[in-house]
């Protein structure tokens, strides 16, 4: 009878260190997995960053193009209605000369 009450406390002994090395194995497994989504994350992370930043600059280049289109439509719409005759562009130079320069 003692025979069978050893053999059922190292068995049942031998069952716990399963149990805590199953455990222990657990453990690192759920960590790996862990640091690896940390890993898939932060990836994610910085290629959005990325892609947000490819983004804003496109929108930059898109609207400096825009910008110097709509500038120079104005430029030649400014110059077509704007006729100055050769004199009173000379007259207007020579005011304004006066003027900065307060000539009489």
């Amino acid at each position: 009878m003692r025979d069978v009450i050893q053999k059922i406390i190292a068995t049942e002994s031998d069952a716990k260190s399963l149990i805590d090395e199953a455990k222990a194995e657990a453990d690192r497994i759920l960590s790996d997995a862990q640091k690896k989504g940390q890993d898939i994350i932060e990836r994610a992370r910085k290629d959005a960053l990325t892609e947000a930043e490819k983004i804003v600059e496109t929108a930059v280049e898109e609207a400096e193009r825009e910008k110097q289109y709509r500038l120079s439509l104005a430029i030649a719409a400014i110059e077509n209605q704007i006729k100055l005759e050769p004199e009173f562009k000379k007259k207007a130079v020579e005011w304004v000369i006066r003027c900065v320069c307060r000539l009489k």
